[in-house]
């Protein structure tokens, strides 16, 4: 038997988590030039000339580098095949006039008209690829297009998230290639303010996502309640965050139906975990609700083969949320943000809920339970009353809550449902802001009707057609009267089942907390009225 197998699966996770957040990729902005930094690589990008125009074009920031080269660098790139599409990379030797011995393009896509600047997400993107391309590799030089503070962020931003590798458990090799170790911005304004502040808010950012990323990927056999409720227990104690953690008898005693009925087919007990972060000067308060299911089997309600293998992702609501309050204390934003984690694993048993069973949840609503694989609205919906009861002047809940959504959006875009359609719109806003693709969702009063139930208040279930509207509507029952509501179903972009792409590896993305941070950012100064 192997030493470790005999650890707590607790105790291993904690000291598993410590390594992981201590090696991350260090970001520097570099007063070097792009000739004269010393590193393993550099990094450049390229675009497709406008209509009209033939090949590549170098984007600004490499001129040193194509000088290099004699002018010739886009020629170069050409012969070797390469097209300046979006995120493809092309690996050159560097000529005998740069310190680095390697150069790496990265295609940007279409290059903008004259005196228009790169696109953020496409720099975001681009950085991401390259990163990602660069495992194993020490230090590189990124002289991506840097023209405004924005640019330097977006693409320290890309190139952090892009160098994420989950690697806690696999067996470090020799031949294994760890991340990036360092991302040098080329470019910038090292002593001035605002690059200062940028980068800190990238590289907060993107720890705080790749902190989400890998709740997500941990196996459930080590990411239950519990561990879950320590994770965020120790990074609320270390950044400040007041934390309160409900246990199950604490759940019984305060009538918490909802999380109790989904937990009690698992010999994990959910947990209800509340982070409250306060700044002196807010004037505001936002509080975020995130599903936490850290396996959902279906219960009775079993889900068929071939449908359960990924489903350690269904608490990546709740990893946004305590993503996005710890980046919100980090930041030192001026806004009152707290957090909600709704944990639960959804297991089958002879103690589970089973479909016909009745639920009296938080808010004393009677819930007829018609399916147990509809049981992420059950946990949000106790949650959401709890923190109704605090009268935010928003609040967010995030899920992995319907297939529907994603039959509906694809796979890489959310779904926003709100009380308020002023409200849907600006999360819409600063979603595409930020890079992450959403879509503003309606909740048609016709389709409560079928959740009307002989025995309770409300069945868990309704229409089939619209069932991730029909959710939507589900948990607008247990928001409090005269409270801003909005709802994110991330079912699709939440884990990436396929081949990674720009800064989004496969597993655990991170969807959502770029949106959570901004919005609190914009609350905090008093951008949403």
């Amino acid at each position: 038997m192997r030493q470790d197998s005999v650890v707590p699966p607790l105790d291993r996770l904690r000291t598993q988590w410590k390594r992981e957040f201590t090696t991350v990729t260090a970001l520097t902005l570099s007063t070097a030039g792009a000739a004269t930094l010393r590193a393993d690589a550099l990094v450049v990008g390229v675009a497709k000339s406008r209509k009209g125009g033939k090949g590549l074009v170098v984007a600004p920031g490499a001129e040193a580098v194509d000088k290099a080269f004699d002018g010739r660098l886009a020629g170069v790139l050409e012969t070797l095949g390469a097209s300046g599409s979006e995120g493809e990379v092309t690996k050159v030797p560097a000529p005998s006039g740069l310190k680095a011995p390697l150069v790496l393009a990265v295609g940007l896509g279409t290059a903008p008209e004259k005196d228009e600047a790169y696109d953020a997400e496409a720099l975001r993107r681009a950085a991401g690829a390259a990163a990602r391309a660069l495992a194993g590799v020490k230090k590189a030089g990124f002289a991506l297009p840097v023209e405004a503070v924005e640019d330097a962020e977006a693409v320290a931003e890309g190139a952090l998230l892009g160098a994420y590798a989950f690697t806690a458990y696999r067996e470090q090799g020799k031949d294994a290639k760890g991340p990036l170790g360092e991302v040098a911005l080329l470019g910038t304004k090292p002593r001035d303010k605002a690059y200062k502040a940028g980068a800190e808010r990238a590289a907060a950012l993107a720890e705080e996502i790749n902190r989400a990323r890998d709740l997500v990927n941990t196996p459930p056999n080590d990411l239950y309640p519990e561990s879950f409720a320590a994770i965020a227990t120790a990074a609320a104690k270390e950044h400040g965050i007041k934390v309160q953690v409900l246990d199950e008898k604490a759940l019984v005693k305060g009538g918490y139906g909802g999380l109790l009925g989904v937990g009690q087919g698992s010999e994990h007990t959910p947990r209800l975990v509340r982070l409250a972060y306060t700044h002196p000067k807010a004037e505001k308060t936002l509080a975020l609700v995130g599903k936490g299911i850290t396996y959902d089997s279906g219960g009775i309600s079993l889900k068929p083969a071939g449908h359960n293998e990924t489903m350690k992702c269904d608490m990546s609501g709740a990893a946004a949320v305590f993503a996005a309050v710890v980046a919100a204390a980090r930041l030192g934003l001026a806004v009152n943000v707290t957090g909600w984690l709704a944990l639960a694993e959804n297991m089958p048993s002879g103690s589970a809920v089973r479909p016909g069973d009745v639920l009296r949840m938080y808010s004393g609503k009677t819930v007829e339970v018609l399916n147990t694989d509809a049981e992420g609205r059950l946990v949000l919906a106790d949650a959401l009353t709890r923190a109704s009861e605090e009268n935010p002047d928003a609040i967010v809940d995030v899920a992995t809550l319907t297939g529907a959504m994603v039959l509906a959006l694809g796979n890489r875009t959310f779904g926003i449902m709100a009380n308020d359609d002023a409200f849907r719109t600006s999360i819409h806003e600063i979603a595409e802001e930020v890079g992450e693709a959403s879509w503003p969702m309606p909740l048609p009063a016709d389709l409560r009707k079928g959740m009307d139930s002989p025995t309770a208040d409300i069945a868990n279930m309704g229409e089939r057609m619209g069932g991730g509207l029909v959710a939507g509507l589900f948990l607008k029952e247990f928001v409090g009267e005269g409270i801003t509501w909005a709802h994110l179903d991330i079912a699709g972009p939440a884990f990436n089942e396929g081949g990674p792409f720009g800064y989004t590896p496969k597993g655990g993305t991170g969807s959502a907390v770029r949106t959570l941070v901004r919005l609190a950012e914009r609350t905090a100064a008093g951008d949403l009225g």
